[in-house]
């Protein structure tokens, strides 16, 4: 199994104390979003062996909000104030273990000037593990 992330990813370009901990994490610019992925590995894991959910929820939390903020760049609406989460919701679908890419893929529905909605599907070595949707509050 490759450590290397797949092609197109780089160093995400978005730290937080938060995600520190989860580090290295990669990330992609599509048309479609922001992708952000990372190599599952023991601080990404519960006492069982499988990603954390909550891991799973922040970095789907983390790459819907950027997906909202590049499709609102790409119209030329950019949130200076930047973006708040109004609503997350997960499905959790399967696990995901130690070794797996793990990667958040996401579909922006859309992008307005005051809230922005996406969705995305989780995936761990490309079948699906969890989906996830958002709503946004653009600021000022």
């Amino acid at each position: 199994m490759s450590e290397a992330p797949p092609a197109g990813f780089a160093p995400h370009f978005r730290k937080s104390p938060v995600t520190d901990p989860w580090e290295p994490l990669f990330s992609r610019t599509s048309p479609d979003g922001v992708e952000i992925g990372f190599r599952a590995a023991a601080a990404h894991c519960n006492s069982r062996g499988f990603v954390h959910g909550g891991v799973i929820a922040a970095l789907a939390d983390n790459a819907l909000g950027l997906s909202v903020g590049e499709s609102l760049r790409g119209q030329g609406e950019a949130a200076p104030g930047g973006l708040v989460t109004v609503s997350l919701t997960l499905d959790y679908l399967a696990t995901a273990r130690i070794g797996q890419w793990v990667a958040v893929r996401p579909r922006v529905l859309k992008a307005g000037r005051n809230l922005g909605f996406a969705d995305a599907v989780v995936v761990a070595d490309d079948a699906p593990v969890a989906r996830a949707s958002a709503s946004f509050k653009v600021l000022a």
